[in-house]
């Protein structure tokens, strides 16, 4: 009884309060510090007052939330125990509506969770002023392209590199994969992909990368002349646009962020243990994903450009590509190989000629000389090579093609 006095004194009070401001005899704000409620607490309540009088501040105060029995309160935390224990209450909510037709608030989940010691509020992270950059309008008009190194599979298998691709202007992931390491030939990969499924983007927006952008002051502009993939995409008439800060390419580092809880957990479920059978997933994975979180741009334009190249020329394009000289006796040294040149025809024409080498992530190798390629054989006088850290990714993308021909 003494409980119920108490309510009823506090709801004259908020009345009195209430209709003085809807009197205009007290501001909100004013209202706000006396009630100590925000102002927006404040107005949600003028608007049940207005509505329903006194009992509108009744029903909002002690209706709460929808019951639920105690069975289906236990059967929802036996799975959150079972499956979904590390879970966040949105995403449990998700499955459990998926997986078991149980249909629960977000935020009623999270009220049970926390009372199970299952979920902890995250503390607010102190602000900082990142101003927004404004979306491009169009499609295809600018795709943000990073790496995210992660235990993708929780000791399931080794930690690897997840590729991702979001457009701009849509939020809508373009493709990602699954690759061992974060590397120039990755990239190229997902590059050959989005290129054969949508044609070619206005510009890539990256990190400052090594893959992307070189530290070597020798270079032609100091900035990214002499990259392999800056020199791929100029030919691709593309542009590379490398970022300050993670924070200007937000919507790749955010979409990383939901793929390391949302991937990661949908992989677990699926018993998914290997780069191959994650690979193999991510098709699926990516239009659930984009039904959910991407959004239309402001634009119906796509600004994807035909590819016009052929299998052959884009095999090339996207490749590393280095110049040696021919020998008097026609043959190349590149790491530790000689590369004997066939076709006697070619004689004198070719001797102290500058060729290029082109090593394609299929795993192929060809020398090009004024756009024709040259037939040759493989002498290999020395031991295999030993790899310095400088070579590290170069000698990575070699072991991949070695186990796929494998």
């Amino acid at each position: 009884m003494k409980r119920n006095i108490v309510i009823q004194e506090d709801i004259m009070d908020r009345v009195m309060i209430l209709q003085r401001v809807v009197d205009k005899k007290m501001t909100q704000a004013e209202a706000g510090e006396e009630l100590k409620l925000t102002e927006r607490q404040v107005r949600r309540l003028i608007k049940n007052f207005k509505q329903k009088g006194w009992e509108g501040l009744v029903a909002k105060k002690q209706d709460g939330n929808k019951k639920f029995r105690a069975e289906f309160k236990e059967e929802v935390l036996k799975y959150i125990r079972g499956k979904y224990h590390d879970f966040g209450p949105t995403f449990a909510a998700e499955k459990l509506k998926e997986n078991y037709g149980l249909q629960i608030s977000k935020e009623t989940l999270r009220q049970w969770m926390m009372e199970e010691n299952i979920w902890k509020g995250k503390k607010r992270k102190k602000a900082r002023i990142h101003q927004s950059r404004e979306r491009r309008s169009r499609f295809g008009e600018l795709v943000q392209i990073d790496g995210s190194p992660h235990d993708w599979f929780e000791g399931r298998a080794p930690k690897c590199c997840l590729i991702v691709m979001i457009d701009d202007a849509s939020s809508k992931i373009i493709y990602m994969r699954f690759e061992v390491t974060e590397t120039t030939f990755g990239y190229m990969r997902c590059i050959e992909k989005h290129l054969k499924k949508y044609g070619r983007a206005l510009a890539y927006y990256s990190d400052r990368h090594s893959i992307f952008k070189t530290t070597r002051e020798q270079c032609i502009d100091r900035l990214l002349e002499d990259t392999q993939l800056y020199r791929a995409l100029k030919e691709l008439g593309i542009e590379l646009i490398c970022a300050n800060s993670p924070q200007a390419k937000g919507r790749v580092e955010r979409a990383n962020s939901t793929l390391q809880d949302r991937l990661i957990k949908e992989m677990r479920l699926r018993g998914i243990s290997s780069i191959e059978e994650g690979n193999a997933y991510l098709e699926e994975y990516i239009k659930q994903h984009n039904k959910k979180f991407s959004i239309e741009p402001r634009s119906s334009e796509n600004a994807h450009r035909p590819l016009n190249k052929t299998e052959k020329e884009l095999d090339l394009i996207l490749s590393k590509q280095e110049t040696r000289k021919v020998s008097k006796n026609l043959e190349i040294s590149f790491e530790k190989k000689i590369y004997q040149i066939k076709g006697v025809g070619h004689g004198y024409r070719l001797r102290q000629a500058n060729v290029t080498i082109c090593e394609t992530f299929k795993g192929e190798t060809k020398i090009m000389y004024q756009g024709k390629e040259l037939e040759y054989n493989i002498f290999e006088p020395g031991g295999p090579k030993e790899a310095d850290s400088k070579d590290l990714n170069h000698v990575m993308d070699k072991v991949l093609i070695a186990v796929k021909k494998g």
